[in-house]
């Protein structure tokens, strides 16, 4: 008997790096999920992406993407200034989001953010996922399972350049724009700041995932 699935619209906000590095092929992918729609204002990079990963739709207008009512989801891939703005206009919509890390660039923008996402009926979760790396999952048992009480949780992290160059090899190459909508200023200046906000989000995430908070 064939399973009933119900397949989720999914709309990508953003189409530069990080949506090219995964969200468009996640949604093509994905069992009961498809790529409904794309938007960006840099014309040429939208066309180009549409090109290549055929959406139903394609917008340059974020907010009549959000007027569309076949849209159920928006993966928002853009800046990271930008990303609450654009997720509280999703969920007054009444879209489902899916927002890259980090979630914002300021305690207060984020608790904002949380308290009208609770508000709304809308699921509005981070795109954290080391959580669902196989070996991240497997210590999660092997915590809850089998380690016993976890009286204190101690981590630290480790790159190396090696990493850069494994990433390089395999990831597609990213299609860029002079047209892209970028932030004031230069964050990436501040290289504390922006590997925090950048890396630490996703080391924070696992660490407490791992100590039991979620």
């Amino acid at each position: 008997m064939a399973e009933n699935r119900t397949t989720l619209n999914a709309a990508v906000l953003g189409c530069g790096p990080i949506s090219q590095y995964g969200h468009f092929e996640a949604c093509r992918r994905a069992r009961n999920a498809r790529l409904y729609a794309i938007c960006d204002v840099a014309e040429d990079l939208l066309n180009r992406m549409a090109e290549i990963h055929q959406p139903v739709r394609t917008y340059k207008d974020y907010d009549k993407m959000l007027a569309d009512p076949e849209v159920e989801a928006v993966i928002i891939g853009i800046a990271d200034q930008f990303h609450v703005k654009a997720a509280l206009k999703a969920i007054e919509a009444g879209k489902h989001v899916l927002v890259e890390k980090p979630l914002g660039v300021t305690v207060e923008e984020c608790e904002e953010l949380q308290r009208r996402a609770r508000d709304s009926g809308c699921v509005v979760q981070i795109g954290n996922m080391k959580r669902f790396d196989p070996g991240i999952a497997y210590a999660k048992r092997f915590i809850e399972q089998e380690m016993g009480e976890m009286l204190a949780l101690k981590a630290w992290y480790c790159d190396s350049t090696y990493r850069y160059t494994v990433t390089e090899n395999v990831q597609p190459l990213v299609r860029l724009s002079p047209n892209a909508l970028r932030p004031e200023g230069n964050p990436k200046l501040d290289k504390l700041r922006y590997y925090m906000l950048t890396h630490g989000s996703h080391l924070v995430d696992t660490a407490r995932f791992l100590g039991g908070t979620w």
